[in-house]
Parts: C-alpha cells; sequence; structure tokens
C-alpha cells in the first residue's frame, strides 16, 4: 500500500515539473530564434518580454535603439506601439459602458452625428454601432488619410476637423456587421466618443484612467516629452536590402486613438500583467477594468481569416472588442499587432495558462501584406514563435498508466 501511495505521489508532481522543462526549452529556443533572426534580418533593435503569473521572468533587449549614434536598447527603450493603442480605445469605451455613459449596441451617430453625412449604400449610417467599430466590422475603410502621397506632407491629419471635412467624399465600403474589415477610421471615431463623454482629450482620458493606476508613467502619446527623449527609440525600414531611418518621433494628430502609444517594456508588461489578472491585485485592477468586462472583449464577435496583419495572421484568426482572438488544439490565444513608422510590435497572451508576451522592433523588414505571405517576414517568423511559449504550459493529453489492478492514473505527457 505504501509502495502505491509513494508511485501515485510520484505521477501527481511529474506533470508540473514537465511542465516547466518544456517551458523552459520553448524559451530557449525561441530566443535563439529571436537573435538569428536579428542578425540575418539586419534589424537594428529589439526587445522581448514574458510575463507569468503577474511576473516578468525574461527580458531580453538586442540591438541598438539609435545606429548612427550606437546607443543599445535597455530597459528604458521607449518603442512605438501603434495599433496596440487600439486595445486601450477599446477598454477605454468598456469602461465608459460599465459607467452607464453608453451601450456598446448604441449607434455611432448618437455621439458623432458628423457621421450622418457618409454615403452608406447598404442603408442607414444611423444603423452602425459602436461594437461594429469595436470589431471592426462596420464598414468603413481601412486608411485613415488615403490622401496623403508626399513626404512633405502631415504625418497623420492633425485635427479632427480635417476628417469631418472628408466625410462627405467617405463612403461604406460593405453591409455593416457582414463581415470583417480593419478600419482605423473606426477606432478614431471611438476615440471621439471617448473625449464627448468624458469631455477630456483622448490622452488625457486614457492616462487618467488606464497608464496611471497601472504604474506605467514612461508611457505617452505622440511627441516625446524633454526628459524621455534620450530613450526615445529611431526607427528604421529595410529597403532594396538597405536599413534607412524613418522620421523620429513623429505625431499621429487626429489618429492617437487608434495608433498613438509610446512606452518602454516595463511600462507594457505592466499593461500585460493587468490583463492577464491577478487575484493579488485584483482590486486595484477593478478600478480600470472589472475582470468580466475585460473577458468581455475576448469574446469572438466577427471571423477576421481573410486578414493577415493581425493576431497569429491565420484563416481561423477571429475578431473580438478591440482584441483577436486564435485557437491551437489547446490554446487560446488573445492579442493585437502593431506597426507604423518602421516600428513592429505584438502582444500576444493566452488567459488559461496565464502567461503573455511583448515583442517589439525598431525596424520593418517589409510592407505588412494582407496576404499569407505576411506570416513569412522576419518580425511575423519571431512573433508567431512566441506561440509555443502557451503550448508548452498547455500539454496535457491523457494517458493510462497502470499502477494497481483495476486502477489507473492520469498524467500528462510531453509532445511527440
Amino acid at each position: 500500500m505504501m509502495r502505491w501511495i509513494a508511485a501515485a505521489l510520484v505521477l501527481t508532481t511529474t506533470p508540473a515539473a514537465a511542465d516547466e522543462v518544456r517551458f523552459d526549452k520553448a524559451l530557449s529556443e525561441f530566443r535563439a530564434l529571436h537573435r538569428a533572426e536579428m542578425d540575418k534580418s539586419n534589424i537594428a533593435g529589439s526587445s522581448f518580454y514574458v510575463v507569468r503569473d503577474s511576473r516578468t521572468i525574461a527580458a531580453d533587449h538586442l540591438g541598438e535603439q539609435d545606429v548612427d549614434a550606437h546607443v543599445p536598447v535597455d530597459a528604458r527603450t521607449i518603442y512605438h506601439w501603434a495599433s496596440i493603442t487600439k486595445t486601450m480605445t477599446g477598454i477605454a469605451i468598456m469602461q465608459l459602458r460599465d459607467r452607464g455613459l453608453l451601450s456598446l449596441d448604441d449607434p455611432i451617430v448618437k455621439y458623432v452625428p458628423e457621421l450622418a453625412a457618409v454615403y452608406n449604400p447598404y442603408g442607414d449610417t444611423g444603423a452602425i454601432t459602436l461594437r461594429q467599430l469595436m470589431s471592426h466590422s462596420a464598414g468603413f475603410r481601412s486608411g485613415t488619410w488615403p490622401w496623403r502621397d508626399h513626404d512633405w506632407q502631415p504625418f497623420e491629419p492633425a485635427g479632427w476637423s480635417q476628417l469631418v471635412a472628408m466625410l462627405p467624399y467617405t463612403r461604406v465600403e460593405f453591409k455593416p456587421g457582414s463581415r470583417f474589415g480593419y478600419s482605423n477610421p473606426g477606432i478614431v471615431y471611438l476615440g471621439q466618443v471617448i473625449e464627448r463623454l468624458s469631455g477630456e482629450d483622448y490622452e488625457v482620458y486614457i492616462d487618467k484612467n488606464i497608464l496611471k493606476p497601472l504604474g506605467m508613467h514612461a508611457s505617452y502619446f505622440d511627441r516625446t516629452p524633454p526628459h524621455l527623449l534620450p530613450h526615445r527609440s529611431h526607427s528604421y525600414y529595410i529597403r532594396d536590402g538597405k536599413r534607412v531611418a524613418a522620421p523620429f518621433d513623429v505625431d499621429t494628430g487626429v489618429t492617437v486613438s487608434n495608433g498613438g502609444l509610446n512606452a518602454p517594456m516595463p511600462d507594457m508588461a505592466k499593461y500585460l500583467a493587468f490583463l492577464l489578472g491577478d487575484p493579488a491585485h485584483a482590486a486595484d485592477y477593478d478600478l480600470v477594468l472589472k475582470r468580466s468586462s475585460l473577458e468581455e472583449m475576448w469574446v469572438p464577435q466577427i471571423s477576421a481569416g481573410d486578414d493577415f496583419t493581425q493576431g497569429r495572421m491565420a484563416t481561423t484568426t477571429q475578431s473580438g472588442l478591440a482584441f483577436f482572438i486564435d485557437r491551437s488544439a489547446a490554446v487560446r490565444f488573445v492579442g493585437h499587432n502593431g506597426d507604423q513608422n518602421g516600428f513592429r510590435a505584438y502582444l500576444s497572451f493566452c488567459p488559461e495558462q496565464r502567461v503573455g508576451s511583448l515583442l517589439a522592433f525598431n525596424t520593418e523588414t517589409r510592407g505588412v501584406q494582407n496576404s499569407a505571405a505576411n506570416r513569412d517576414t522576419a518580425e511575423s517568423r519571431i512573433a508567431l514563435a512566441t506561440d509555443r511559449l502557451c503550448e508548452a504550459l498547455a500539454e496535457w493529453p491523457l494517458i493510462v498508466a497502470p499502477a494497481k489492478a483495476g486502477a489507473a492514473v492520469g498524467l500528462r505527457s510531453e509532445a511527440g
């Protein structure tokens, strides 16, 4: 009998240890891949963090934030997070919903009546909802300002009045709610909702309601304040095999709500820890957004499988509310990608495994394409390799091991 108890104890403790062995192996293999792809692709600088159970357990900084001055990347380096900003815009909308100021199924024209001027061949623009904007199914075009065609022109339109002037020249591209269509202007419209209901500029509202409560004190929008400028990363493109500099420290103007966030990795690790959740910090996190509302954002709303720019860039990708959702055989992935002005950024986490990763590059090796080829850039190959970290903690197929006559023990096997 004692022999059976001892055997059972060994069997019940082995799976957790096996998880750790697999995870450590996956992390080691990822780090090797990250370095190899960086060297091969001429990427100037990159950082990679892993957050698990609210703790940063890996923090890698590679290359340089300023190639000309040979300033190395470190924990203070500030990256541009581009469209990952949209996740904060979505959280702000959920905050306003939870405070009773709006419903996700309200029409956008209730808060931004100027949008009634948009041409909608599919029906009443007044039927387009906040939920559809958050899930990129409202029918608006992808680019905010498709009229920029010279480098001397502003990086993005500076003010809302410029967008309003072009609304009569704007059309709804497909029947709202019928399919997915990634839309930057749709998120700008949500930014207007936040400003009008809160009475504050978007940047001020996010700082007060998300950044400051999470302790993200080195995070900001658009132009870098002087005291942080030494840590601001430059950015680059690879064009015709050569690395060329992108404009430095740009202003996203009125499009700030869809792509204006700048932050160092430790600040973003605090944001990721909030997304993963922690019972020990639940009271503080609930002041930002209660857990049930956050998880509501990760419920799939519509298939995004025809788009290869977001999530895991797969035919199975789905759009939630300002987040993208993917599934493998054993893991649910939630996240968002960002790319702008030479920066590429990836936020990905697995709620059930309580682990997530942050990956940032200051060099774009190839322009983003809405095709499966987008998965084969150096940045995408590295980003997709982070999936293995979650999968290493989720490999638990049951096998039957004889222990005693008439008895069986379930244990998790390593992947074959």
